[in-house]
């Protein structure tokens, strides 16, 4: 069984389409079947699970190539909300109730329908939604802010164990982890869960949870060592009485005023 759904695919429960809902369930109870009747003839019973996994197989296979194939097995989706409006009929055609609907939308946090532009009935069972414009969650690009790329962080302890793999990738040895693991006062042994974020800053997390590990402060260092640059350039810019040069470190100070401006979504507070 574990080979064959392996095969097969890895979707999440929620995400089933009927077709593999129901080819679970036959998988599963043939196999119950075979293991529980001992007067069965387990030669019959392995052919009815090959057929059940080979049959879904050639299926999937023949999905993955032609869409009108997989409208048949997987179905499609169903508009329920349109321009703010519930969609009555295809409700009806889903057999949802509105009680049922609501339940939907508050499972994605929205508790007022009067919000909801467009909702649509995907063939897992799962509702998507998209908010009306004026109550989608603020970006960056509303505010016409740079935001840096970032990488997720990458394991480099687990369990106590080292991963190299993990080191390789961040860039880092094991000897500058063991030296930061000296600075935070922790072992190699209590630790559960070691990461490195985009700006190698190591987040640590050990076993004993009475023990206070800092948060990493490479950034908000870095942070106030740029404004302090900053400060000190409008400094010698009025400390100077040539206009040339005071002009050069002004410019400079502004330069380093906008550093410090678009360095700020790069930290957390």
């Amino acid at each position: 069984m574990f080979i064959f759904t392996r095969i097969l695919g890895k979707r999440q429960i929620s995400q089933l389409t009927f077709f593999e809902y129901i080819t679970g369930i036959t998988i599963g109870d043939l196999a119950g079947f075979i293991s529980t009747d001992i007067e069965a003839n387990y030669l019959h019973g392995l052919s009815a699970l090959m057929m059940w996994f080979i049959i879904p197989f050639t299926i999937e296979w023949w999905m993955m190539k032609q869409r009108r194939m997989r409208i048949v097995f997987e179905g499609k989706d169903r508009v329920l909300i349109q321009d703010g409006k519930i969609l009555e009929d295809n409700l009806k055609k889903e057999r949802i109730t509105g009680d049922e609907l609501l339940e939907q939308l508050r499972m994605k946090d929205v508790f007022d329908l009067t919000e909801v532009e467009y909702a649509v009935l995907e063939t897992s069972g799962a509702l998507s939604v998209l908010l009306k414009p004026e109550f989608r969650p603020l970006t960056p690009l509303h505010m016409q802010m740079k935001v840096p790329g970032e990488r997720q962080p990458i394991e480099v302890i687990m369990d106590g164990e080292v991963l190299n793999e993990g080191l390789r990738l961040a860039g880092f040895t094991r000897e500058w982890l063991f030296t930061e693991l000296d600075k935070l006062g922790v072992t190699q042994a209590n630790v559960f869960l070691a990461q490195v974020d985009a700006f190698g800053q190591l987040y640590v997390d050990v076993y004993d949870d009475t023990l206070e590990i800092p948060l990493p402060q490479a950034l908000f260092l870095l942070y106030a060592n740029l404004k302090k640059v900053q400060a000190d350039l409008e400094l010698f810019a009025l400390a100077t009485q040539n206009k040339v040069v005071s002009t050069m470190y002004g410019d400079c100070a502004q330069q380093m005023d906008d550093v410090v401006e678009s360095f700020k979504t790069m930290i957390r507070t």
